[in-house]
């Protein structure tokens, strides 16, 4: 019974070895690598007298993590060395710990932005955290590079990621019972007072408004980290249309980009989309007059708003993959059917139904399928992951270049904005 059970133990061990580089091992990752590969080879020391299959078994625990860092410096080094990354590179905005992780990224034009959160002001200032992005904003000047989107995620009320640092206001789910005069002026108030906080912060693209859908529904247990039914404005789709639209435009005067999010809507979905697949298995016609009602009169009155694509499927349109890399909702719907010139950019492409269910999949079909901005948030060392796949694809001729054309021109059209 103790083999059976050491056996497991060294098993797990090779399993947790082989995927040290797992966004689900963010939290530990500077740790897990070197624990994993010492209990490893320390269990194969000590039970050597017990027979060479648990020897072995704990063995390919250090081996599983030497080979897991070294394919990531492999793919590290070719993505750094492919003459294909620096075309792609405006396609990609991701998140980093620390600024030295993403210097040579910005200034050789490999990443397009950079995504800051909580983790960027730990132990720091907002002034600091203004003169980091200075510093790589200069980058891209001497390079002669477009400036480097800089997005948040400033939401306000329970998304409020730069907060305490940047004062903590509310969201617009707490105006939406305000007569309709004051809460459209209470959110353009809002979205100005976001904007001077975001601004003095060096950042120019806020991930807000939430245009989805406040409908009433059970709340679900395992619906950690979306939690629309407390972010989203209202079930209405005329007031939530109202106070996204006035929030984007007070966001938009302090010179800060809004960005509608979740499309295609995440008001009917209980499954948190960060972790697991959900569907929207409700007819598009339906979809237009309520859900998506929000999104398209912004987008009208504002065509220089953002769009974030969630990662929900949208059954009725496309059931084989989720709206983020899909080219029925992004470039049919949106695109097509809107007219909508403007950038779109993914949810975070490390979230478990992108990562785990096929990411080379995701980026060439998100490229192919109208979306410009692949955000790689929560773990911004995916980025390796997402652009060699990306670079892969160049070179097999799998990615659209008249696709990538339209996307290049949005991109240069909203650089002469920054």
């Amino acid at each position: 019974m103790i083999r059976v059970v050491l056996a497991l133990f060294a098993v797990l061990l090779a399993v947790v070895g082989a995927n040290v580089n797992d966004p689900y091992l963010v939290p530990v990752q500077r740790w897990i690598g070197p624990v994993v590969a010492v209990a490893g080879l320390a269990g194969a020391v000590t039970l050597r007298r017990r027979g060479w299959l648990l020897v072995a078994l704990f063995l390919a625990s250090p081996f599983a993590v030497a080979v897991a860092e070294g394919m990531f410096a492999w793919r590290k080094s070719a993505v750094l060395s492919a003459p294909a990354a620096q075309v792609l590179g405006r396609h990609f905005i991701v998140g980093y710990r620390k600024v030295e992780e993403v210097e040579e990224l910005a200034a050789r034009g490999l990443i397009g932005g950079v995504f800051v959160t909580r983790r960027n002001l730990v132990g720091r200032s907002v002034a600091d955290l203004r003169a980091e992005l200075d510093h790589l904003q200069d980058l891209r000047r001497r390079a002669g590079l477009p400036p480097l989107l800089v997005a948040a995620d400033q939401e306000g009320g329970a998304v409020s990621h730069l907060s305490p640092w940047l004062p903590a206001r509310p969201g617009l789910a707490s105006l939406a019972e305000l007569p309709p005069d004051a809460r459209i002026a209470a959110a353009r108030d809002l979205g100005r007072a976001h904007g001077r906080d975001l601004g003095a912060a060096g950042v120019n693209v806020n991930f807000a408004p939430v245009a989805d859908l406040r409908l009433k529904r059970e709340r679900n247990p395992l619906d950690f980290h979306s939690l629309i039914a407390r972010r989203a404005s209202s079930a209405d789709p005329v007031v939530a249309a109202e106070l996204a639209a006035a929030y984007a435009e007070g966001l938009g005067d302090e010179g800060v980009r809004p960005t509608l999010k979740h499309f295609p809507g995440l008001g009917r979905v209980s499954a948190d989309t960060h972790h697991f697949r959900a569907n929207l298995d409700v007819p598009p016609e339906q979809l237009e007059k309520a859900d998506w009602l929000p999104f398209r009169q912004v987008l009208a009155a504002q065509p220089g708003t953002l769009v974030m694509v969630g990662h929900v499927t949208v059954t009725a349109l496309d059931p084989g993959r989720p709206a983020s890399h899909s080219r029925r909702v992004v470039q049919g719907v949106m695109r097509d059917r809107w007219g909508y010139d403007g950038l779109v950019v993914t949810d975070d492409m490390v979230m478990s139904p992108i990562y785990h269910h096929g990411l080379c999949t995701a980026v060439t079909e998100a490229l192919n399928g109208g979306v410009d901005l692949l955000l790689l948030s929560f773990d911004g060392k995916q980025y390796y992951r997402a652009m060699s796949c990306a670079v892969s694809s160049w070179r097999q001729g799998a990615l659209s270049s008249v696709m990538l054309g339209a996307s290049r021109r949005r991109l240069d059209g909203h650089a002469g904005g920054l």
